[in-house]
């Protein structure tokens, strides 16, 4: 009897532990800017457009180059209660629906913020004063495409 309990919570717990590493996918995004700042200087840097792919399982974000699918970045989720942005014209600060989170990976730490409307990484490498940030806007959902069509590129 206890060995049939303990196998029982053991299913039981890893069942929860794949429901929770099942990454859905939660929007797509168009880069559309690209800058380095060194100490007061902002500096645009030449880009084509790039499309990312996001996931998330709850815990980690997941974003994917297109075209790239088997490379991505992961992102530990800290915030999900909203984030801070002002409108152009100025004003108050207002919270938005979305979340934070964070990578730490060869010496190179990077700042995620995800919204419905845009992401934003933000690059501090471990061995330089420069930082990098890349905005990129909510991308238009592309119809379903049938198994082993070649996806055309999305448009912002």
């Amino acid at each position: 009897m206890m060995r049939i309990s303990s196998i029982a919570i053991s299913l039981a717990l890893a069942s929860a532990a794949a429901a929770a590493a099942e990454f859905k996918h939660v929007g797509d995004f168009l880069l559309q800017a690209h800058f380095k700042i060194t100490g007061e200087k902002m500096t645009p840097i030449p880009m084509k457009p790039i499309a990312f792919h996001v996931h998330t399982d709850g815990i980690r974000v997941r974003v994917t180059a297109e075209g790239e699918e088997d490379s991505h970045s992961t992102f530990e989720i800290y915030r999900s209660d909203g984030i801070g942005r002002q409108r152009i014209g100025g004003g108050a600060l207002e919270v938005i629906p979305g979340l934070q989170a964070t990578s730490h990976t060869g010496g190179v730490l990077r700042h995620l913020r995800l919204s419905r409307e845009s992401m934003t990484i933000t690059t501090f490498p471990g061995v330089s004063n420069q930082t990098i940030i890349s905005h990129a806007i909510a991308a238009e959902p592309r119809a379903a495409m049938p198994p082993g069509a070649i996806s055309p590129p999305m448009k912002p």
